[in-house]
């Protein structure tokens, strides 16, 4: 979502990032720059202006311009103030209960992803936090909404209390709660009615079901790709009825980043959650300070970490260790690492959270054909071949090209390459770094 966004910020940022000087002129010559880039991404006029004052302002300081190092100082400041924008360092999570179930009421426009969201949501809180999460099917507006978050919601592994689509909303709400607490949940999702529009008929529905639920959240569920519409939305909903965050959808897709840079600023309500694709994993925590240095090319090394940790299995983490020690790393442990990978999220993703790496892609775009290639050519394989990859002759390699569908010149470099990291992995075992060449690739 932000790669537009991003590519314009490095652009406008690069000549004083190297700078060893800077004039009054070179820091105003970059927030002309930055603010036409901010502008493009449809972030709010007055946002803008005020972003790019507080930036100025700081980067006119004495203490940047004197300083060793001053470029880099102003693309600090750059990231301090973006992590402002979007709520401040760390971010947010929902509030918990001491007792009961915490109430989760979900909100937001028709065909924002809300119900999806809400299943998206319960998968976190039940998978990575442990809890005994229900969801109540609340929005009976939409055909076939009930059924959705049945389905989504078994997926997620979550509870669905339904009564169909005959009864009040509300009444369906108070219900709901009333199983959960006899069921002894940890959470209650509540799903509410989508609407086209921020109409009083549907608000006062909302109020109603806030008031009999008393929700210790209200999330307003707003679709990244609508852009500054998003934001007119949440402000009209802010109106209407109070939320304490946000939980932007669509993140993945090709929007500009206007709602994400703008919402807290214009409604003083922080994101808490994006989704960031289509399947339920495809969520996390937003972090304001991360995805500033995402936005700035900076990578994002601490969400890297998580995604590894909710994805390695600790026991096979040792044991890869002790392989690897031994030189006993096959083929089929490198299949398993790509399969780790892969659950991790899409290989593009996860190469821009590694610090600098985003900028060196470019314009490459790396998908996961690559890794399918990799794992076409290991799996036609025989187990003594993966196991030792230096017995692959001449013919062997011409049967698993024909098995992979890929080409001999293919299996040939992977079989290369993998005596490449067999050779770096003993020298990292016995404290050898291994030289810049090798790394590259080279002999």
């Amino acid at each position: 979502m932000f790669d537009n966004l991003s590519d314009r910020l490095q652009e406008a940022l690069g000549d004083v990032r190297s700078r060893g000087k800077l004039t009054e002129e070179d820091v105003s010559k970059a927030m002309r720059q930055v603010r036409l880039a901010l502008l493009e991404a449809d972030v709010n006029f007055k946002v803008v202006k005020e972003f790019t004052g507080a930036v100025k302002e700081r980067a006119l300081g004495a203490e940047v311009l004197s300083s060793l190092n001053p470029g880099q100082q102003v693309v600090k400041i750059v990231g301090d103030e973006l992590t402002e924008l979007m709520g401040g360092a760390g971010g947010r999570d929902i509030a918990f209960a001491r007792g009961g179930p915490t109430v989760v009421l979900m909100a937001g426009l028709q065909g924002s992803g809300k119900t999806t969201a809400c299943a998206k949501l319960a998968r976190q809180l039940r998978e990575e936090k442990g809890h005994d999460v229900a969801l109540a099917a609340c929005d009976l507006q939409r055909p076939a909404a009930v059924d959705q978050l049945l389905k989504v919601g078994g997926q997620a592994g979550a509870a669905v209390y339904e009564q169909g689509t005959g009864r009040d909303p509300v009444d369906v709400a108070e219900w709901a709660l009333d199983q959960a607490k006899a069921d002894r949940r940890d959470v209650l999702i509540v799903d509410t009615a989508g609407r086209l529009h921020v109409d009083a008929e549907l608000m006062d529905q909302l109020a109603r079901i806030k008031k009999c639920t008393k929700p210790h959240n209200v999330l307003l569920v707003l679709d990244a790709m609508t852009g500054q519409d998003a934001v007119n939305v949440a402000e009209a909903f802010a109106g209407a009825t109070a939320f304490d965050g946000v939980l932007l959808s669509k993140l993945d897709g090709d929007a500009r980043g206007g709602a994400a840079l703008s919402v807290k600023a214009l409604t003083g309500k922080p994101i808490l959650y994006a989704s960031t694709g289509e399947k339920l994993d495809a969520f996390e925590r937003f972090h304001p300070d991360r995805m500033a240095q995402r936005i700035l090319g900076m990578g994002d090394v601490m969400s890297l970490i998580e995604k590894a940790e909710s994805t390695m299995d600790e026991r096979k983490a040792e044991e890869l260790e002790r392989k690897i020690k031994k030189n006993q790393f096959t083929l089929d442990d490198f299949l398993e690492q790509l399969h780790q990978v892969r659950s991790m999220g899409p290989l593009q993703g996860l190469l821009k959270m590694i610090p600098g790496v985003g900028q060196q892609l470019g314009a490459l775009q790396l998908d996961d054909r690559e890794l399918d290639r990799l794992q076409a050519i290991i799996t036609s394989m025989t187990r003594a071949e993966r196991a030792n990859p230096r017995i692959i002759d001449g013919s062997r390699r011409r049967r698993i090209a024909r098995g992979s569908g890929t080409t001999v010149q293919a299996v040939s470099q992977l079989v290369k390459q993998f005596a490449q990291m067999q050779k770096m992995m003993r020298q990292l075992s016995q404290g050898k770094m291994p030289s810049l060449q090798q790394l590259a690739g080279g002999r």
